[in-house]
């Protein structure tokens, strides 16, 4: 009797050890809030991270807003107009800037020039010329516009070139060599495809236009459905990741324009600069990549007197270091902000006219170029 008393007693402590170990797993299983923000701390972050946007706490709240318009988020052009807004809001006293995104650069133009949405926008100069011209994306644009644009800051530059697959290097040695290939010159409303497509046709490359995925870009060039791809780096720097990515999917080289080619692009109006092919992944075999810039900005109309305008380039040459440091984009700006300037005034200058406070401020920089004076905006 009592050896089945101590097996039942046995028995007893055996379970309530079991129910205490439950108990114990209960306790410690995480709440379910808390393992989503666990989950949320695993996610994998941003290559480059989006800015904050501007803090309303530092803006005057009795500063003039100015609603500028930019491309949409996620892209340099968004990016840019954050880290440039940041500054302004901290260091201009009468104006602050609300950044206002859009479907892209072109759209702020329209959006500013024929719905009056905007009070600054983004423009490149190849933009422009097609504005001046009333072709491509600007077919009809004269006739809706209730005010044109003019150019009053430039930011920083983008510079264009081509890519083949580094098998066929020795049948392509020059863009010329392309004449009649397949080429992806990128997107086709994308400003970096149009500044491309404008120096080939200087040279009289034709070539038959394929658009692919970016995604896919080198896939499509490893495969042969095309034989040339656009390549492009920001500021002389770091291509854009889609082009790093199309790197990764095929053995790519950078297909530089011979001795001949750049002597006519520059003949034609266009730069011609040497980037160095670091900013790859791996050995795109060129010693110096030769693309083609242009020039992106942030502008504002003729609504704004010459001493406003006078007064933006004063303060974001100012500050221009801290841009750059904020975002590298900046960074030609940061190396001589009057000098580039004067080259986005080259490059469109007969596409737009000049802010007359740009120009005074330019001249006082001595980058202003008398030949321009009949291109300032009244």
């Amino acid at each position: 009797m009592r050896s089945r008393s101590l097996f039942w007693l046995a028995i007893l402590a055996a379970l309530m050890l079991l129910v205490a170990a439950c108990e114990e797993d209960l306790a410690d299983e995480p709440d379910p809030e808390d393992l989503e923000e666990d989950l949320a701390d695993d996610e994998p972050e941003d290559e480059e991270p989006e800015p904050e946007e501007p803090d309303e706490d530092e803006v005057d709240p009795d500063a003039e807003n100015i609603d500028w318009g930019t491309s949409d988020v996620g892209s340099a052009g968004h990016a840019a107009l954050v880290s440039l807004a940041d500054v302004m809001n901290r260091e201009w006293d009468d104006y602050s800037i609300t950044v206002q995104p859009t479907g892209g650069a072109v759209q702020t133009v329209i959006g500013y020039a024929i719905d009056g949405e905007f009070d600054g926008i983004y423009g490149a100069d190849v933009a422009f010329a097609e504005m001046a011209e009333d072709r491509d994306r600007f077919e009809g644009f004269s006739d809706d516009a209730e005010q044109v644009p003019v150019q009053s800051f430039w930011a920083y530059p983008m510079e264009t070139g081509l890519a083949i697959n580094a098998d066929n290097a020795d049948e392509f040695q020059e863009w010329g060599d392309l004449e009649g290939e397949p080429v992806f010159t990128g997107p086709a409303p994308w400003d970096v495809r149009a500044n491309l497509e404008a120096a080939m046709d200087a040279l009289d490359v034709g070539h038959d236009y394929v658009e692919v995925d970016t995604g896919v870009a080198g896939d499509s060039l490893d495969g042969g459905e095309i034989s040339g791809m656009i390549a492009y780096t920001t500021s002389e720097l770091d291509p854009a990741p889609w082009v790093v990515e199309a790197e990764l999917q095929t053995d790519m080289q950078i297909l530089n324009p011979s001795d001949d080619e750049m002597a006519a692009l520059e003949d034609a109006g266009y730069e011609v600069v040497g980037v160095d092919p670091g900013g790859f992944e791996g050995d795109v075999g060129v010693d110096e990549a030769m693309f083609v810039p242009f020039f992106y900005g942030f502008h504002l109309g003729m609504e704004y007197d010459a001493d406003v305008v006078y007064e933006k380039l004063d303060l974001i040459a100012e500050n221009a270091e801290d841009l750059a440091a904020a975002n590298e984009a900046f960074s030609v700006l940061a190396d001589d902000p009057a000098e580039l300037q004067a080259r986005g005034v080259a490059a469109s200058i007969d596409d737009i006219e000049v802010h007359p406070g740009m120009a005074e401020w330019m001249d006082d920089q001595g980058v202003w170029d008398d030949a321009w004076d009949d291109r300032i905006a009244e």
